[in-house]
Order: structure tokens, then C-alpha cells, then sequence
């Protein structure tokens, strides 16, 4: 792609996708700048890319590049978007991961509605997000191609409507932190049973990760293939109703609805 990227906001968000975009030959690293307020923020941006050009000013990225990723906080949208403004051209398309903040309200701080709304997630890293995207009123078909393109280049992308990023958000945004936390827990159950720390972490990740294979790889229902492991009167079935009894179902889904509520909260 002969395209430059500019970051607005140089966090761990912004530099899993730029480590993705460049690691998966979409963009060279030469191409990407990041601008960010806090010297400690570029300094580990540089690390992880230390070809890509860093500043304090938003206006000066944006001059120099396509496209924008703004990736700030919420709570920071609306002093970033006024920092872009002057310097932002209409051949210039802003895809925005700012969770909560719709489309409408970045158009109207931007004075553009050649906007992207994504919500990605930080295994960008390791080419394995799951994003959804949502598309402003002034982008083109193009436009979705050209975001399509940079999502499904660091894992897979789903356009959807734009009342159901706070969702997507919810599940997918937030969703590695529940995924860490049951990897960790696992682990520590068999620690518990007497497995070295290291074997009982890679033990509990590599089953997590083999699961998540399974069920995209063969198209088949969890259920299904929940029923396939657990035997009559075996161990798993014995685990499985200890999970029921827990309320770790119940509890996974209320962590979902809870992240997408506070999503939309973000946004008003």
C-alpha cells in the first residue's frame, strides 16, 4: 500500500495495530507517525517502531498523512479533534477507535464526515484481532475496502451497524482481558493440583487457543463440541458442572452487556 498513517494517540492500542500493519507488509514502517502529548507514550512507540516519525502535535501528523487513526481516550476525543481540524483535508479518511464516541459527534468535531468507526482489539499484535467497523456517511465505498483491508491484514473484520459497536466493544474489545483472566485461573488450578507455574500456563493458554481453532476451523456449535469432550460419568462433565454451579456462564455473558453499557456511557 502506498499509503502514509498517522496515530493520534501513541498507546498500547495504536501501536498493536501499527506493529501489525507493518508486520504484515501492508505498510512500511517509514510510512507511520504517531503524536502524542506524553514523551513516555512516543518513547515506547519508537520502541516497537523506531523507523516511524513521533511529535507532540496532532496537526503535524495529520498533515503528513492518508490516514488518520485516532486512538485516544473518550475523555481526550474532543480536544484531539479540534487539534486535527485545521490541518485535516477532505482527501483525508479519520478511522476512529475511540470506544463510545459515535459517528455523528466525531464528524461535527472534526467538520468531516469522512469518518470510520472500528473497534479492534490488542491481539492486532499478533495478527489475531477481531474488529468491527461501522462507516460515516462521506465514506466511500473505497473507504471500507481500504479499512477492511488494513483490519483483515492483523486478523478478521465485520462491518456492522453503528448501534452495535458498543457491543462489539463489549465482546471482542474487552474480551482478551476475560480470556487472560481464565487463562490465568486455569493455570492456577493446576498449580493447585501440583504443575509447575510455567507448564500449567502454557498448558491453560495453548487448550484455550486450541478451543478457539476448533470452533472456527470446523464451523460446529461450542455446545457440540463441549459434548464431544465430556463422557458419561467423566472427569470433564464433573469440571463442567463445577463451572455451572460457579455461575461462570451467567458471569462471562453480565461482563459483555456490563463493558457495552459503559461503552455507550463513554460516548454521552
Amino acid at each position: 500500500m502506498n499509503t502514509t498513517i498517522a496515530f493520534i494517540g501513541a498507546g498500547q492500542m495504536a501501536r498493536a495495530l501499527a506493529q501489525g500493519f507493518v508486520r504484515a507488509g501492508l505498510v512500511e514502517e517509514e510510512a507511520v507517525s504517531a503524536a502524542d502529548p506524553s514523551s513516555a507514550a512516543r518513547e515506547t512507540f519508537a520502541e516497537v517502531l523506531p523507523k516511524a516519525w513521533l511529535t507532540e502535535s496532532n496537526a503535524d501528523a495529520v498533515r503528513g498523512a492518508d490516514v488518520i487513526v485516532l486512538a485516544v481516550k473518550p475523555q481526550h476525543a474532543a480536544a484531539a479533534a479540534a487539534e486535527m481540524r485545521p490541518a485535516l483535508e477532505e482527501s483525508k479518511l479519520v478511522v476512529s477507535i475511540v470506544a463510545g464516541v459515535t459517528i455523528a459527534t466525531l464528524a461535527e468535531q472534526l467538520g468531516t464526515s469522512r469518518v470510520v468507526r472500528v473497534m479492534p482489539n490488542t491481539p492486532a499484535l499478533v495478527g489475531a484481532c477481531a474488529a468491527g467497523f461501522a462507516l460515516g456517511k462521506g465514506a466511500t465505498a473505497d473507504d471500507a475496502l481500504l479499512v477492511e483491508r488494513l483490519l483483515s491484514a492483523v486478523g478478521v473484520a465485520f462491518p456492522v451497524d453503528e448501534r452495535l459497536l458498543d457491543a462489539v466493544t463489549g465482546l471482542s474489545g474487552s474480551g482478551p482481558a476475560y480470556a487472560f483472566v481464565m487463562i490465568e485461573a486455569l493455570a492456577d488450578g493446576g498449580v493447585r493440583m501440583g504443575l509447575p507455574r510455567d507448564v500449567a500456563l502454557s498448558l491453560a493458554a495453548q487448550t484455550l487457543l486450541g478451543a478457539a481453532t476448533m470452533v472456527l476451523e470446523t464451523g460446529e456449535h461450542p455446545a457440540i463440541l463441549k459434548d464431544r469432550v465430556a463422557s458419561p460419568g467423566g472427569t470433564t462433565i464433573a469440571g463442567l458442572q463445577t463451572l455451572e454451579d460457579r455461575g461462570l456462564r451467567g458471569a462471562l455473558s453480565a461482563a459483555v452487556e456490563a463493558a457495552a453499557r459503559r461503552s455507550a456511557e463513554l460516548g454521552k
